[in-house]
């Protein structure tokens, strides 16, 4: 018969489980055929790394760090080194999968995770062995079957209902009704809390022993300890009421207190139900992008057949043809036809899009006019849909800066309370009234109920899920939490030019040869080197050349010098392509062409200059438009008090020409990656808080130095990856939308953060009574049990507020 363990799935740097089923009869067979032992058996011992005891290869605890399986003596060891693997060495303790294990099938399902302990994954649903919350899918899917545990918990909580309201009742009015004998009310409510305590509490006390045994104790610790602590006490009550003392006799009988053990599990079971409901809300935003990509796709075969495929058969090349009125299935390029796109959705803006041949495609982003035919380029996870989904659903599960001090607090927090219900029992019992010890157990019982350091674990995380969700859909992608947490402090924005400010298309202008050489000759030369440059200005060059009908040239020994130009070969000569840096670095003087250069960059176009063979043989002027929301954007910035500085690697008059009709003052020209890099530095070292946005590769270096570095989503994936925030539509006004939403996150964190030690900070000492002595006041379990289950879902509500906000 096969069996399940648990194992992890191989992911390099990443500690997560999936089931591996094992047919042992397998194994027995082998041995019985071979007369050998079964592979694996006669490895010597392993050590565990976290608590050095000897572990075989056969241990069922194991996980996969960086490439190499650890194995565990214990769930307990497991799960410390889940929790911080950094802190312990596996040289001694770990070793590589053996191949030769009898591992039959890999059974892979949707990866859950913790809220509050993005470490912890593993397939399918469950609880967090840190926290005993439980997880949730890493990344929503659109599954409309609903979370088991919901459905469970509201199971358990509805049939018990009843039974918990008579209970409560009877403690409340029982002692009005002329009972036979005065034990018989004891017994009645202990039959009727019996189901509510052992059947509908099971859960609670189930996560309350895996915390002890993974020694991490919890919020299920405090709720076990408290609940268990009341039914045992009016338990042995019922049973065997002589072991109290006189002095415990209250009405003819020893006092119980089933209806706080029962109406604890019901309350608790109330505040899950809540909870789980409104966590479900913090991925509606990645929910609503899921739903916008579409089922089918209509695709146009060799034959000039068309035939309607499920989106997951679309591959790279395929010829995809899109109405009116429908979705475009994936990233492409438009071959035929013009239409207007509403790409709203993805990138937030407003109005449609007109596409014509020649122009990308969004995938998901709707047709509203106009037929389209289009290639597939990109496909499933590359497309920028499924882009946009990782890298929010990474940010969500990254840990804010503002975390750590409540983590810290956090991983003493429940030692303190259970210490608190200590002194509490213990004070009440010697110090208190009569009957002192029931009042000190109930108390106790209180403080360990009312305590939630669930509220403490998901101020940030359930701020950062729902500020990143919607962020994303108003074309926003934070990489991390903590860039949404730094982003408020940006003072100063360094902007590059072209595909920043500008369009990012440039279109050529012009070209002027020197003597002895011909426009067009001057032109042919540029294209047939630019073929091998995936720069726009390179690609203006090689459009104007083929719509002159010129013949190109192969290159060879191409050469992109970043910030500069380009260099290569054609035949026997030797071309240089780019600005005044580069040809003074190969000996050729521009001053022939000095003139006319300063006037076209004074109009605002871009100019290189040519040599050929060491002789500068001509110059090609380049307009790239400035963005139409350029102004709008700039306006914004200044206006929330941020410096802008533009580093363009264009020369400096045209720069400036650019610069003047934005109104950005301080301006840097001809600048190289190296340069940008260092004007962060200097920056940052007079105590500025830089951004930097940029959409090119010679971007990159300054995109990681900045303290946030802002990509253009239109520019290179290099530029993406070396940026901490993705504007998806490459639209400037997105960074004061990006600022205003790092403000109003942060803002509603602090809430978080400061509802959650306030309530913790009031609630433990008024639980434990210490209004008594002035007021005769003490807290029912009842409403410590309430308010423990209302406080999580307090802090998950005002994290949904954000949801509100930010457009």
């Amino acid at each position: 018969m096969a069996v399940t363990r648990r194992a992890p799935l191989p992911e390099k740097g990443k500690v997560m489980s999936v089931d591996i089923v094992e047919d042992p009869a397998d194994t027995k067979q082998r041995k019985v055929r071979s007369g050998r032992k079964p592979a694996g058996t006669d490895v010597p011992p392993l050590k565990d790394p976290v608590c050095g005891m000897s572990v075989t290869f056969r241990s069922p605890n194991m996980a996969l760090y960086e490439g190499t399986a650890v194995y565990f003596c214990s769930a307990g060891c497991k799960s410390k080194f889940l929790a911080n693997p950094a802190k312990y060495s596996i040289v001694a303790g770990s070793v590589r999968e053996p191949p030769a294990l009898p591992m039959k099938t890999l059974v892979t399902g949707t990866i859950y995770t913790c809220p509050m302990h993005s470490q912890i994954r593993q397939v399918g649903p469950g609880a967090c062995p840190i926290c005993g919350m439980t997880l949730e899918p890493e990344t929503p899917t659109l599954d409309t079957d609903e979370n088991p545990e919901l459905k469970e918990f509201r199971h358990r909580f509805f049939w018990t209902l009843p039974l918990t309201m008579i209970v409560a009742v009877l403690a409340m009015v029982g002692h009005r009704i002329p009972w036979p004998n005065a034990a018989l009310e004891s017994w009645i409510e202990l039959a009727l809390s019996l189901p509510v305590v052992l059947w509908a509490g099971k859960p609670f006390f189930e996560r309350a022993v895996q915390s002890l045994i993974h020694r991490s104790p919890n919020m299920w610790t405090l709720i076990g300890l408290g609940t268990s602590a009341a039914f045992l006490y009016s338990l042995i009550a019922t049973l065997v009421p002589g072991v109290f003392p006189g002095s415990f006799i209250v009405m003819g009988r020893v006092p119980v207190y089933f209806e706080a053990a029962a109406v604890i599990i019901s309350l608790t079971l109330l505040g899950q139900l809540l909870e789980l409901n409104a966590r479900s809300q913090t991925s509606a935003a990645i929910k609503s992008l899921l739903r916008l990509a579409p089922k089918t796709a209509r695709r146009i075969n060799a034959d000039e057949t068309e035939v309607d495929v499920p989106l997951g058969d679309v591959h790279v090349g395929d010829t995809l043809r899109v109405r009116p009125g429908e979705k475009i299935p994936v990233d492409g390029l438009v071959l035929e036809g013009s239409g207007a796109v509403n790409e709203s959705m993805l990138t937030g803006e407003p109005l449609p899009i007109m596409k014509r041949a020649g122009d990308k495609l969004i995938g998901a982003s709707l047709n509203t006019s106009g037929a389209l035919v289009m290639r597939a380029e990109r496909v499933g996870s590359q497309t920028l849909l499924s882009s946009i989904v990782q890298m929010v659903t990474q940010a969500q599960r990254s840990k804010a800066p503002m975390q750590r001090m409540a983590d810290h607090v956090a991983k003493y927090f429940v030692v303190t309370v259970v210490s608190a219900a200590m002194l509490t029992l213990f004070g009440w019992g010697f110090f208190g009234p009569s009957p002192s010890w029931a009042y000190g157990l109930i108390n106790a019982v209180c403080v360990l109920i009312i305590a939630c350091p669930c509220a403490l674990g998901l101020a940030t995380p359930m701020s950062i899920m729902v500020a990143t969700g919607k962020a994303a859909t108003q074309g926003v992608l934070f990489r991390d939490a903590a860039s949404i947490e730094n982003f408020r402090k940006v003072n100063t924005l360094i902007v590059d030019k072209t595909g920043t400010l500008t369009e990012g298309k440039p279109r050529f202008d012009r070209c002027i040869a020197t003597a002895g050489h011909t426009e067009d000759e001057v032109l042919r030369w540029a294209a047939s080197l630019d073929q091998g440059s995936e720069h726009p200005l390179a690609e203006a060059i090689v459009s104007a050349a083929r719509e002159r009908q010129l013949e190109l040239e192969k290159a060879t020994g191409f050469e992109s010098i970043a910030g500069a130009g380009v260099r290569g070969s054609l035949g026997n000569r030797q071309i240089n392509v780019g600005n005044t840096a580069l040809m003074a670095q190969v000996g050729v003087s521009v001053d022939e062409l000095q003139s006319q250069a300063e006037q076209l960059r004074a109009e605002g176009a871009s100019v290189m200059y040519l040599s050929a063979d060491g002789k500068l043989a001509g110059l090609l002027a380049v307009s790239d438009p400035i963005k139409a929301n350029t102004v709008e954007a700039l306006a914004a910035l200044k206006a929330a008090g941020i410096r802008v500085i533009m580093a363009s690697g264009d020369g400096l008059t045209t720069a400036t020409s650019v610069a003047k009709k934005l109104g950005i003052d301080d301006v840097h020209g001809e600048v190289k990656p190296a340069d940008k890099l260092a004007l962060v530095d200097k920056l940052q070292h007079e105590g500025r808080i830089v951004a930097m946005a940029g959409d090119g590769i010679n971007d990159a270096p300054a995109l990681a130095k900045a303290d946030v570095g802002v990509a253009m989503g239109t520019g290179t994936d290099v530029a993406m990856n070396s940026a901490q925030v993705t504007l998806v539509q490459g639209d400037l006004r997105g960074i004061a939308q990006a600022r205003l939403i790092s403000k109003e996150t942060v803002a509603n964190m602090r809430q978080n953060l400061g509802f959650a030690f306030l309530y913790n900070s009031l609630g433990v000492p008024l639980a434990a009574g210490v209004l008594y002595p002035f007021t005769g006041w003490l807290l029912s379990p009842m409403i410590a049990a309430l308010a423990m289950s209302l406080s999580s879902v307090s802090v998950i509500t005002n994290a949904l507020r954000l949801r509100g906000k930010h457009g």
